[in-house]
């Protein structure tokens, strides 16, 4: 939700903000329209009128085009794209390529030719899929077609099915200089291709490529990383990358918890470390870094001992007895997390609305808690329920420390139409309006904002049952990666919920020394 992590953002209180995210997604309402009026003219007559006048329309413009055999065929293409039918759109590109009825290409059709091609190949479901994918994209450059993003995205992904990462690289850098801003997809190919080569030396390049082009790796890219590093016996990379990924991923799935589990048992990591270290700059370290990490390095020596673990309710590893910790949001990363916030909030969103929230925020603020109430409302609920949200509502200031209502965030839309008009529902708009707690969003607002790690310490998770909500509190430590200041780390996984079943951590701990 836009406006409510922007509200967190603009008055960060990391000990009270509380933010709702239930796991039910967000349900797309079907809205039956009225059929529309018909005009006085019939489409035909008003396109020969236009015609006589040597005027033509929009619409009729948008008619030629569709009916074009160039419109045809991206059509067509189209449809090859939706079911997955290169066979079906080599013929098409072929028959376009005729001399009896040729077909001028566009980069609309170039793209859809190499996405096919594309997947074929990284799929090898067709071994001629690369081959033809290379020529149709040497056609499009012997046509002065210029490529894109996707095309070239497409093209990197050819090159990887055919092992070849420098290739993929190739491509990414020319993006680059050609000024097309590369995605992470777009690296993905050959990041990937080179981890799968065990090519340490040529992933990280490519990782450096992307920081350079501020392109953050997500999960999957980080646990490719980890994988090609350990398999290379490359410690001090291995350390940094856990430490990357604690920062940029809060559980880590299945996949990557063994590749963790996998580093820890391998011989590489029993030989790194050290036997002693200075405790002073551990705990500076650990200072420093808002607890829970230190960044020294291995500590200890030996063989880890490694398995999966459950934390007690107070913080405590049930296997070796170390107690997590709560990190700490840094003030800095806050001010700026707040200002890089708002600062994407006035780009995405119409800029005075988002200023117009800041003004009401300003004069009704600060609050302790924000709801999303689209989500709330629509927890386990087919329609949009007012009496669920308010039910959260009054449970939530009963808790606080104000005593004052949360902040609700609804968008304007369900404050106007539908259940909204019930007289109940009225009833509880107008006790939300007089609290000067509800922020109706304007149409045009897209209220699905999130900062998942920022406020991993402060999001209150929520469940219903026939006695009502009942709000799940923080645990006392964070849910990220730790590393203790004797060298011990505890990884959380997204096996297990800790509410319906504890969740499993990795527990990698070794000969404790000093």
């Amino acid at each position: 939700m836009r406006f409510a992590a922007a509200a967190g953002a603009l008055r960060p209180t990391a000990a009270t903000l509380l933010l709702f995210s239930p796991p039910q997604s967000r349900r797309r309402l079907l809205l039956s329209l009225p059929f529309a009026r018909r005009r006085r003219h019939s489409s035909s007559t008003a396109t020969v009128a236009e015609e006589e006048d040597g005027i033509e329309s929009k619409a009729a413009r948008r008619r030629r085009a569709r009916d074009s055999p160039e419109g045809l065929l991206r059509h067509q293409l189209d449809m090859c794209s939706r079911h997955a039918d290169l066979t079906t759109a080599l013929r098409l590109y072929d028959d376009a390529l005729s001399t009896a009825s040729p077909v001028p290409l566009s980069l609309h059709h170039y793209n859809c030719l190499l996405y096919l091609c594309s997947n074929a190949a990284a799929s090898a479901s067709d071994p001629d899929a690369a081959r033809r994918g290379f020529d149709i994209f040497a056609r499009m450059e012997a046509d002065g077609v210029q490529p894109n993003e996707a095309t070239l995205t497409s093209v990197a992904r050819l090159a990887a099915a055919t092992r070849d990462p420098a290739m993929a690289f190739s491509v990414v850098r020319r993006m680059a200089q050609a000024g097309i801003p590369p995605r992470l997809r777009s690296y993905g190919p050959a990041l990937f291709a080179y981890c799968d080569a065990k090519d340490a030396d040529g992933a990280s390049q490519v990782e450096a490529h992307m920081d350079a082009s501020s392109v953050v790796p997500e999960e999957p890219e980080l646990a490719a990383l980890l994988r090609v590093n350990a398999d290379n016996a490359r410690a001090d990379e291995v350390y940094r990358l856990l430490h990357r990924t604690r920062s940029l991923v809060r559980q880590v799935c299945d996949t990557t918890a063994q590749v963790v589990e996998a580093w820890f048992q391998s011989d590489a990591a029993a030989e790194v470390g050290v036997d002693q270290w200075d405790p002073s700059k551990v705990k500076e370290g650990v200072v420093k870094g808002g607890g829970g990490w230190h960044g020294q390095g291995w500590l200890g020596k030996g063989q880890w001992r490694v398995g999966r673990s459950h934390v007690h309710k107070d913080g405590t590893c049930q296997r070796c007895g170390e107690r997590l910790v709560c990190i700490d949001i840094d003030p800095s990363e806050t001010h700026n997390f707040a200002n890089s916030l708002c600062e994407l909030a006035s780009k995405r969103e119409v800029k005075e609305d988002f200023l117009t929230f800041q003004n009401w925020l300003r004069r009704h603020g600060p609050f302790d808690a924000v709801i999303d109430a689209a989500n709330v409302g629509l927890y386990n609920s087919k329609a949009f329920s007012f009496s669920q949200v308010n039910s959260v509502v009054n449970a939530i200031q009963k808790i606080t420390r104000s005593k004052k209502l949360p902040l609700i965030i609804l968008h304007r839309n369900r404050v106007n139409n539908g259940p909204a008009k019930a007289p109940y529902n009225q009833k509880i708009l107008e006790s939300w309006r007089n609290a000067g707690a509800l922020y109706a969003t304007p149409p045009g607002s897209n209220d699905d904002w999130s900062a998942p790690f920022l406020f991993n310490r402060i999001t209150v998770r929520l469940t219903f049952s026939g006695r009502g909500p009942t709000l799940h509190m923080p645990p006392p430590y964070s849910i990220v990666i730790q590393e203790s200041e004797d060298g011990t780390w505890h990884v959380p996984t997204t096996t297990g919920d800790d509410i319906e079943k504890p969740r499993e951590w990795i527990c990698a701990t070794r000969k404790k020394s000093k």
